[in-house]
């Protein structure tokens, strides 16, 4: 057997052109199979299709059409975030450009671990990362994997500056900064009680009088369940007041800044010690796409680390980049380089087009359930989320629409617990989707009601993959 051909290198183009019409086939005849948003059947069914695909993992003799095979049982088994009827999560359809880009990481494979193994990608992400921190006023930015990194370094940033240090956060708060907290050794979180969604200042005011310092306030920009955004600037003043330190979790919302009409949205973010931003949700990029901005420099020296291979005391002092203080992370593939290639083709407005576009959607969906007698709204969207659920139904029952929906591979929408009731979530990411879209959405969601209505309830009578509430 002749030895595999490498995808960079003088010989790599001509190596992968015939590779990827075999990718780019492949994804075309599993979405036609699919046929939808996502495969019908529940996880015993998807997950058999994939054993057969896949057959033994690891043969004793390739096979050459793997690729091809696997490629597309994996296309025909998503969940794919650019078809309409798939609004479940902060799951975005990326970018055609972006994903081209990140093609390029992957086949030049750069390792942001030391200067030798990525020199253009690691000046690629020092201009980038400092122009970005600037958009909020922060001194810097370390690229991150998400949101979950962003908010673990953001408090492991916190207890370095002030060890000690206990957070305190909304009920409403993304669950990996109570988890950092856990990880990192940190006193019992303070979860402060949000019956209206958002971190309510006159609570946190008299939490952070009786409370013994140093405390670290985590707000949010963009709520997973709701996609709500804390009053920062009335946290911040009181943040300063009491000498704690502010860190705003911008995963959701972040994207709103490049926004002329919702930037607004976010003042008093520029106030916050650290901020989380995630691209991979408004900024339409593949995973992983995060940031961590941090407004004081000197904060980052904490994360300094000498690996005598990696960088050397007399690299460093001969002018050879220190990059492993970026992050906590060795081997690490330049996600910059696809957030730079989209930020230069589209520009601050192109994406701002894209946020506005999506939140007007959000907008318009909101106001065709609100005027639909079979559904009640919960609030008027904030960004992009909408709640919702059928009129008078009971929890269990929405529970199964939603389920019945994934089962039958008709459509993906999400669930969120808010005012004691159980709520369907729609979030809009997709900018191509239209006002027709929702509608087939709601018409789905009704038929789905109906069907929930007359079902068997027992166990044994249940689709596959389909469990009672």
């Amino acid at each position: 057997m002749t030895t595999p051909p490498l995808a960079s290198g003088p010989h790599g183009p001509g190596s992968l052109r015939p590779l990827l019409d075999t990718v780019l086939d492949a994804l075309r005849e599993g979405a036609e199979a699919r046929g939808g948003p996502l495969p019908a059947g529940g996880p015993r069914t998807v997950a058999a299709q994939v054993r057969q695909a896949l057959g033994e993992a690891l043969p004793a003799e390739g096979e050459p059409d793997a690729l091809h095979r696997l490629v597309r049982a994996l296309a025909a088994g998503t969940a794919d975030p650019a078809d309409p009827l798939c609004a479940a999560h902060l799951h975005t359809p990326p970018l055609a450009v972006a994903a081209a880009a990140d093609l390029a990481a992957t086949v030049l494979n750069p390792s942001l671990d030391s200067w030798d193994q990525a020199p253009a990608a690691s000046a690629l992400e020092a201009l980038v990362t400092r122009a970005l921190a600037q958009e909020i006023g922060a001194a810097d930015a370390l690229v991150t994997t998400g949101g979950t990194e962003s908010n673990q370094l953001a408090v492991l940033l916190a207890r370095e500056a002030h060890p000690g240090v206990r957070l305190v956060t909304a009920a409403g708060a993304h669950h990996s900064l109570p988890r950092a907290a856990w990880l990192l050794g940190l006193p019992e979180p303070v979860v402060l009680p949000s019956p209206a969604g958002t971190l309510d200042p006159t609570t946190l005011d008299d939490a952070l009088t009786h409370l013994p310092g140093p405390l670290l306030v985590a707000a949010t920009a963009g709520t997973t369940d709701a996609g709500l955004i804390d009053p920062l600037p009335e946290i911040a003043d009181l943040c300063a007041a009491h000498g704690a330190r502010l860190h705003v979790d911008a995963a959701y919302g972040g994207g709103l800044l490049l926004s002329d009409r919702h930037r607004p949205l976010l003042d008093g973010l520029t106030r916050a010690h650290t901020v989380t931003l995630d691209l991979h949700k408004l900024g339409w990029q593949p995973v992983a796409a995060g940031l961590l901005a941090v407004r004081d420099a000197p904060d980052l020296a904490v994360l300094g680390h000498r690996a005598d291979y990696l960088n050397a005391d007399d690299d460093t002092e001969a002018g050879l980049p220190d990059l492993l203080g970026r992050s906590l992370r060795t081997t690490r593939r330049p996600d910059i380089l696809k957030i730079a290639v989209t930020l230069k083709t589209l520009g601050r407005h192109g994406i701002g087009r894209l946020v506005d576009q999506v939140c007007a959607l959000a907008q318009d969906f909101a106001t065709t359930v609100e005027a639909h007698p079979a559904f009640e709204l919960h609030d008027r969207p904030t960004i992009s989320t909408v709640l919702f659920r059928p009129t008078g139904a009971p929890d269990d029952a929405v529970a199964a629409v939603r389920r019945r929906l994934l089962h039958d591979g008709r459509a993906v929408i999400g669930r969120a617990a808010l005012d004691g009731r159980l709520w369907l979530k729609v979030t809009l990411l997709n900018p191509h989707t239209r006002p027709d879209d929702l509608t087939t959405l709601l018409k789905l969601v009704e038929a789905a009601t109906a069907t929930e209505a007359t079902a068997p309830t027992t166990r044994a009578d249940l689709p596959e993959g389909h469990t009672p509430a």
